[in-house]
């Protein structure tokens, strides 16, 4: 990495593992044109140092289950302890601290009807130092999830995405198994665990574990993304939007979200807000000119609240080892 920056070739990479994170080393490099022990050689040198992590992530709706944005006021000096605590926690998705110190926001995957004890209803609003809390319902997503970022997954060409592009399968439904949590615990710690470990952690034979993986797969109850600070994409300065839209035009709004390559996750919700957005810029003037521009000429947008993020705890369900 030159100035604190992925190469071309890590980015490709990242791109080609966004795509389909458990493909072969050999088949990553016949995409790329480079040798097998290039390719691996690269991955493990970056998988070693934290740079980037091949997660497998659980989709809420096959599961059961639904996802909430919660977001959180705290007394000054409390928000870092309580981000840790939350981030520790197994139904926490993402957790970061927001500009200001005082503000935490995470993603929550919960059962579709909470515990009266859970999460959500019973230890958020009596934790002691917490002073508000807001709880948003995803009700659609626009960006992110299994399409990726943008500004992640451009560093292929169309026919190379083509050739490491898993086709989605149609009309698959997940039926759990017993076996099925302790994989996909596995597999959000490392989606690429061989099939021998990921035996052994499930109780199952590898080839159970490979029927198992291809049915959370096609089902849609599990898909692979990569973990990558933006920082090193050129993307130092992150922010979530709160946005407030027309009901007639929030379905276009969210729409022209998912094209812009700043926007990194987006979608509509319950709540105050009605569409919320993480975004990733170079610095301040570029994220000024995002709001302006592009924010500014999208019709249907009443308002805008912009939250800047100083540290994410966790991404993506599990914290890194």
């Amino acid at each position: 990495m030159e100035s604190g920056l992925l190469d071309d070739l890590d980015r490709r990479l990242a791109h080609a593992l966004q795509l389909d994170g458990r493909a072969s080393f050999s088949t990553i490099a016949a995409v790329l044109g480079v040798s097998d022990q290039t390719v691996a050689r690269r991955y493990r040198k970056l998988r070693s140092s934290g740079v980037l992590r091949v997660v497998g992530v659980p989709e809420a709706a096959p599961l059961g289950q639904v996802h909430w944005l919660i977001r959180l006021g705290c007394v000054p000096d409390a928000a870092a302890a309580i981000a840790a605590a939350l981030a520790r926690r197994d139904d926490t998705q993402w957790v970061s601290l927001m500009s200001g110190g005082t503000e935490i926001v995470c993603f929550i995957r919960a059962p579709l009807r909470e515990q009266a004890d859970g999460l959500l209803l019973g230890q958020l609003p009596k934790t002691p130092r917490v002073v508000s809390m807001t709880a948003y319902r995803l009700l659609r997503r626009f960006a992110g999830g299994p399409a990726g970022w943008p500004g992640r997954s451009s560093a292929l060409t169309a026919p190379e995405v083509a050739a490491l592009r898993r086709e989605p399968a149609s009309g698959v439904v997940y039926r759990p198994e017993p076996g099925d949590p302790a994989l996909l615990a596995a597999l959000a710690h490392d989606g690429r665990a061989d099939m021998s470990t990921l035996a052994t952690v499930s109780g199952r034979s590898e080839s159970t574990v490979r029927r198992r993986l291809e049915a959370l797969r096609s089902s849609g109850a599990l898909y692979f993304d990569v973990e990558v600070d933006a920082a090193l994409l050129g993307y130092p300065l992150t922010a979530t939007l709160w946005l407030t839209v027309a009901p007639s035009a929030l379905e276009s709004a969210g729409q022209a979200l998912a094209t812009h390559p700043q926007v990194a996750f987006a979608a509509a919700t319950t709540g105050p807000a009605n569409l919320v957005a993480n975004v990733g810029c170079r610095d301040d003037a570029a994220l000024y000119s995002y709001l302006a521009d592009d924010l500014g000429g999208l019709p249907g947008v009443r308002q805008v609240e912009t939250a800047p993020m100083i540290r994410t705890l966790k991404r993506f369900g599990t914290l890194a080892p």
